[in-house]
């Protein structure tokens, strides 16, 4: 017999499931490993931003190769891509919310 879904404890859940409820994270530790997250994208965006520079003034002077100078120089210009459609989305959801009535 399947016993009802309330008489299951959480734990039971989680070592089942692999999964954790919601209300066991608190909402500010989710909205610190966000931002958290949110800063390493950007810090990797600088990064490689800062790589790709490197490179091309490299290849001016005939110390790197062609092909390494595209790959970088592609690889940055995904990253800035994503980071501004991320900066793009969450300025749309912050206009929506302060549209919300109250």
């Amino acid at each position: 017999m399947i016993p009802p879904v309330g008489s299951i404890a959480p734990s039971t859940l989680t070592e089942t499931t692999g999964l954790q409820s919601a209300r066991q994270t608190p909402a500010s530790e989710t909205g610190e490993a966000f931002s958290a997250m949110l800063g390493e994208a950007a810090a990797d965006t600088v990064a490689k931003l800062n790589h790709a520079e490197g490179l091309s003034l490299k290849a001016l002077q005939g110390e790197a190769e062609t092909r390494e100078v595209v790959d970088a120089v592609m690889s940055a210009e995904q990253a800035l891509q994503a980071s501004i459609a991320v900066r793009d989305k969450l300025v749309t959801a912050y206009l929506d919310i302060s549209r919300m009535a109250i």
